[in-house]
């Protein structure tokens, strides 16, 4: 098959739509299927598939700037696409990039395959922009429901698509890479170097926004820190929080957007996950953190508590009660038996979740919608748990 993308997240970004899409390329390479990206992102000469990648004209976002707008072209657009002659599209964000992939599709007389990575809609009140989501909405709408099928991460974003009028979804959960992320990367001098190589670190990794409910995240390390039990926090990403977690954490190590072995060896050499989103689509760092061994300390919302069992793998706390969540991190540090339970079980979790099967399964669809085997899309595009 060949299989055309577009999307705005491409290495050298780091996020999970990025993590996601390199780890598809791994499989289409192995498999021998031909891709191409349109993409806002331009590559970093060391990307070993970056002639795979044409880079459309782009603008930066005002509240993540490191993030670019695509603007396309259909007269620049249309013959690229036609010389690589797609059986299929596969659209990443409802975007201007994403409206052209799905009108160009539409002229070809090709199927159209989105999937969901990010509820931006549901940001928009974080940013005071409430009363956009409802038109957020609309668009939204209008978009997958052009699409022969959208791909969700979760069950609860699932039923949240359906719940908002867009009736053709399916689940495409996601994968982790054992030989990137597991205690084998742990490395004693990265401990030692932040003072604590004697007690427990609590790792957080992701967007530095409000959308991550940091200001929940602060409150439970303050009332954490009174407790009598040490501990030392590393905050590892970027965004445009990172000045006020500093100024109300200060005693918290902040590593910065960090990838590749770094970011393993962060994941390992920590004692436990703590992420206090309630806004996840599906949540690819819990994933990373159980596979390196960590429990995760979650709250009980969103797509994060399809992850995380209490008792088995991490524990959840109520989403509107910090003290809750500093009392299960406090109750779990003081418990270093059940902390190790709990790693175990994090790692037979994580082993249930392999980027070629869930990869293959996603290839599975694209011949079936390309066959024209009618536009009705596979259900089970899951990895049983």
């Amino acid at each position: 098959m060949r299989i055309a993308y577009c999307t705005e997240s491409l290495p050298p970004l780091v996020d999970g739509v990025t993590r996601t899409l390199t780890e598809l390329v791994a499989t289409l390479r192995e498999t021998g299927h031909e891709f191409v990206f349109l993409s806002s992102v331009k590559p970093d000469a060391g990307l070993a598939w970056r002639d795979r990648v044409h880079t459309v004209p782009s603008l930066p976002l005002l509240v993540y700037p490191y993030y670019r707008l695509g603007l396309p072209v259909a007269r620049t657009l249309d013959p690229v696409l036609d010389r690589f002659a797609p059986d299929v599209m596969h659209v990443v964000t409802p975007s201007l990039l994403g409206w052209y992939g799905v009108k160009y599709a539409q002229r070809r007389g090709i199927p159209v395959v989105a999937s969901f990575h990010t509820d931006f809609v549901s940001l928009f009140g974080y940013y005071g922009l409430r009363s956009l989501e409802r038109l957020g909405r609309h668009v939204v709408r209008r978009f997958y429901s052009q699409c022969a099928v959208t791909l969700a991460p979760s069950q609860s974003q699932v039923a949240k698509l359906h719940a908002h009028g867009i009736a053709n979804v399916a689940l495409w959960q996601r994968g982790v890479n054992p030989a990137t992320f597991s205690p084998a990367f742990r490395s004693s001098a990265l401990r030692e170097g932040l003072g604590a190589a004697d007690i427990p670190i609590l790792l957080y990794v992701g967007r530095l926004g409000r959308e991550k409910n940091l200001l929940y995240l602060i409150e439970a390390m303050q009332l954490l820190e009174r407790k009598s039990q040490p501990f030392k926090l590393v905050i590892v990403g970027h965004g445009q929080m990172q000045r006020a977690l500093a100024a109300r954490l200060p005693n918290a190590h902040f590593a910065g957007a960090v990838e590749g072995k770094e970011l393993s060896r962060w994941y390992a050499s920590a004692d436990a996950f703590v992420f206090p989103s309630t806004a996840e689509t599906f949540g690819n760092v819990v994933l990373e953190a159980f596979a390196s061994g960590l429990p995760v300390v979650g709250v009980d919302a969103g797509a994060v508590r399809e992850l995380v069992k209490p008792n088995w793998n991490g524990l959840l706390a109520p989403a509107d009660s910090p003290a809750a969540f500093a009392d299960k991190v406090h109750s779990l540090l003081q418990r270093p038996a059940e902390l190790a339970r709990l790693g175990f079980g994090a790692r037979v979790t994580a082993a249930q979740y392999r980027w070629p099967e869930v990869n293959r399964q996603l290839l599975g669809q694209y011949e079936r919608l390309v066959a024209g085997d009618g536009r009705r899309p596979e259900r089970a595009l899951a990895v049983a748990v």
